[in-house]
């Protein structure tokens, strides 16, 4: 019997344990261990920031399931690694921490043959004085930060309605950040609510961000083909901004963040202050501070994990200049190259390289998108490594066959730009590749044929229809596999 032990259970963790059960005989062991009780589907938290959805509608208990299809949940946090087992325990195992109500705070051991790293990511509001919702700004990150946002944004409507005018400040929070795609959706979510209550005069809306110019998201940006030529989405990026009235600052680190006030540096040097009286910021992502041991208790976390607490798989870490970046710099398949036994899925992967190019201000402070790593090239990712799993524990391979590098997979992408099923609109957008290869197309870095983008009501009907088609696979329901990642 072989143990397959999973860490988290978001879209990577919970797609590869789905995956692996179904393809392992009962007689092996699928363990999945998430300090979350509930699934929450991610993308839709922007709905729950503005009040269009409730909480239950975008989350579901995890236990069920998990019985259902024969997987064991363990509600629990990762805190430790040895992958050669210890003194105490020869086997490979973690060291966790129960979050349940009945154990919360006892410490145990998980062994395993196989482990799984699907942690995702810490919300590192820590690196930015007074960011976050325990401080100055909110959230949308969780759909519990998403809830507060809802109902701070009701009571900036509300003065709006009593005729104070208000200033709401959307974006990111740091000079690192990534996910700049949920803070475009939140944003104009946002400025769709205020003109659906008839307050949209009485507010200035403004944009925040690291990216070099609107449109980035952290991938460089993209070309696509439009009436006949190639634009970049810089273009169609400003031309929505400027459609919609909100004004723009980009290329700025936020360092502080006050009550009713941001302080950052733009690329150029320059230290601003902007004023607002709601404030959704994104933090930077960091790994979830996992540790790692070897059997003699030497501690090797430095080995096993980059320095912001992702793991490292099987990439280039080497640190190369961006001149000399290139496709095959990207994990294939996601193996520990120090434990054979141990992979890294989702976010939890330590990426080799961002995408977009490395900023600096004159001061030497970074700014610039960290790289996304969105729930399909995570699901992806996370089936064909479950695969690869389940093959090693069969006798079919010895080593992964399967491979799914983000320089050779494309994305679909739906970003919302107005919550309605009359007269709301979603930014549709495919990519290929994620990551960009010059040498295959040397004109923009990937393929006009299959990266596009369109903005319209029927957008919305499809992200509204994907919502419920992927909480339907999550829950395992008949035929979930029929529904691709």
């Amino acid at each position: 019997m072989a143990k397959l032990l999973i860490l988290g259970a978001g879209i990577a963790g919970h797609t590869a344990a789905m995956h692996a059960r179904t393809k392992l005989a009962k007689e092996h062991e699928v363990i999945v261990v998430s300090p979350n009780a509930k699934w929450n589907w991610i993308p839709s938290n922007i709905w729950v920031g503005i009040g269009w959805m409730k909480p239950e509608q975008v989350t579901f208990e995890l236990a069920p399931v998990y019985q259902k299809t024969g997987v064991n949940f363990v509600q629990a946090k990762a805190l430790e690694i040895h992958p050669e087992g210890s003194a105490d325990n020869p086997e490979p195992h973690v060291v966790i921490e129960y979050t349940s109500e009945t154990k919360k705070g006892i410490k145990d051991t998980v062994s395993y043959d196989y482990l799984i790293n699907a942690t995702g990511p810490k919300l590192n509001f820590a690196a930015t004085e007074g960011l976050g919702p325990e401080h100055n700004s909110l959230s949308v990150c969780t759909y519990g930060h998403a809830v507060d946002a809802a109902a701070r944004l009701q009571e900036s409507i509300e003065r709006m309605k009593r005729g104070e005018r208000q200033t709401l400040l959307i974006g990111t929070g740091h000079g690192l950040c990534t996910c700049q795609g949920a803070a475009f959706e939140y944003i104009f979510n946002v400025e769709f609510e205020l003109r659906r209550q008839k307050v949209r005069d009485k507010a200035d809306i403004i944009w925040i961000s690291n990216e070099e110019e609107l449109g980035d998201f952290g991938m460089g940006g993209m070309h696509v083909r439009r009436g006949g030529y190639i634009t970049h989405s810089r273009v169609f990026t400003e031309s929505l901004y400027t459609e919609r009235g909100i004004s723009w600052i980009t290329r700025a680190h936020v360092n502080k963040v006050e009550a009713n006030a941001v302080h950052y540096e733009t690329l150029e040097g320059e230290h601003k202050t902007q004023n607002f009286d709601f404030a959704m910021l994104l933090p930077p992502f960091a790994g979830v501070g996992l540790k790692a041991f070897t059997r003699s208790g030497e501690e090797i976390t430095e080995q096993l994990f980059a320095p912001n607490g992702f793991m490292k798989v099987d990439a280039d870490y080497s640190g190369k200049p961006y001149e000399e970046w290139t496709p095959e710099d990207w994990p294939s398949t996601y193996q520990s190259p120090h434990y054979k036994n141990i992979f890294a899925i989702g976010i939890a992967f330590a990426p080799p390289h961002a995408i977009s190019r490395p900023m600096k201000s004159p001061s030497g402070t970074p700014i610039f998108p960290a790289p996304p790593r969105t729930g399909m090239p995570s699901g992806v990712m996370a089936r064909e490594i479950a695969f690869n799993i389940v093959d090693m524990i069969n006798g079919k391979a010895d080593q992964p066959t399967r491979t799914a590098s983000m320089a050779k997979m494309g994305a679909a992408c739906i970003a919302s730009a107005g919550a309605s099923l009359i007269n709301g609109t979603a930014a549709s957008m495919t990519i290929y590749p994620i990551i960009p290869d010059f040498k295959t197309y040397p004109d923009s870095g990937r393929s006009l044929a299959y990266t596009s983008g369109e903005i319209g009501l029927a957008g919305h009907w499809l992200k509204y229809l994907l919502h419920f088609a992927f909480i339907y696979k999550a829950k395992a329901y008949p035929l979930w596999k029929l529904i691709p990642e």
